[in-house]
């Protein structure tokens, strides 16, 4: 086992900017695991309706998952392929931080599964039911490129593992926008809001988080680092962890983690509120809205016409 430490150890100061930014971390997690509980204790267990297509406890059972390896995450910040860590404890390690993350994120996905084969079988939709399908998929090829990277400390493999959770969630996106004219009313406006948020997600990998990985595999490049063999960093993230509260060298990780251990977190509750309204899922449905509008025209004309 090997600690570095690129600054005195001890305790974080509140004088470091990383101090307050860490506190935030734990007290949206603090909330996020409030809020999973409320959401368990309240959430009816079985959804109402008989075309239901989810499980109201398989999805708070996901969400658990996401909701708790996040704050695990907040709790003990790391940067992986740096081997940089806010804490000298074995939690701190690269390898414990990243199976959490990995079991937590293929939830995530699952979850988006569940809610997108929902939508495409009350609809008929085939781009919703085939986002369903091919999201998982996806997002397990990009694990292993997270792993290729921290293992090796490659940061191409990350350059890459985003731009397959760009293109999985860009499916995603095109599948919402063509359930947009199946549904009426604060149906139509969630799908709405979750494609405003999934374009904005997408802009901020390609804008942000892919050049700067992009950026930092060409450095390495540049100065003739050395990357690793897998086997050989398969040791070294077991066995070593960077203890530094240097705001300079974290600077660049804290904008990808606040969002995701915040805006993602609650991505994942909300997909557990959606399920458990699936059975109220058709009246919102276009064609129902006009068969509706269209039955009481008859009504009215038949009681004047007999």
């Amino acid at each position: 086992m090997s600690v570095e430490s690129r600054q005195r150890p001890g305790s974080l100061a509140w004088s470091n900017p990383l101090a307050w930014w860490w506190g935030l971390l734990l007290t949206v997690s603090v909330t996020n695991i409030a809020v999973w509980f409320f959401l368990y204790r309240e959430l009816p267990k079985q959804p109402t309706g008989n075309l239901s297509t989810c499980g109201i406890e398989l999805m708070l059972l996901l969400s658990a998952a996401y909701v708790f390896g996040c704050a695990f995450r907040s709790f003990l910040p790391r940067a992986d392929v740096q081997r940089m860590c806010l804490f000298d404890t074995w939690l701190s390690s690269v390898v414990v931080g990243r199976s959490v993350a990995t079991v937590a994120e293929v939830c995530f996905a699952v979850q988006w599964a569940i809610t997108l084969n929902q939508l495409g079988t009350i609809t008929g939709s085939d781009a919703s039911l085939n986002a369903a399908w091919a999201i998982v998929p996806l997002i397990l090829i990009a694990e292993c490129f997270s792993w290729y990277a921290v293992l090796t400390t490659n940061y191409l493999g990350h350059a890459v593992e985003n731009s397959i959770w760009a293109a999985a969630f860009f499916v995603v996106g095109v599948a919402l926008c063509r359930l947009l004219p199946e549904f009426g009313g604060p149906l139509c406006m969630i799908l709405a809001i979750a494609i405003i948020g999934i374009a904005s997600y997408l802009a901020f990998l390609l804008a942000i988080d892919v050049p700067m990985y992009l950026s930092r595999w060409r450095a390495k490049l540049g100065d003739g680092s050395k990357l690793l063999r897998p086997l050989e960093g398969l040791r070294d993230v077991s066995t070593r962890w960077v203890v530094t509260h240097d705001f300079a060298e974290w600077k660049d990780e804290i904008a990808w983690m606040s969002l995701y251990f915040s805006v993602a977190v609650w991505v994942s509750l909300a997909l557990c509120v959606f399920c458990s309204l699936s059975g109220h899922l058709l009246r919102y449905r276009t064609e129902a809205i006009v068969g509706s509008r269209s039955s009481a025209t008859l009504a009215i004309v038949s009681k004047y016409y007999p």
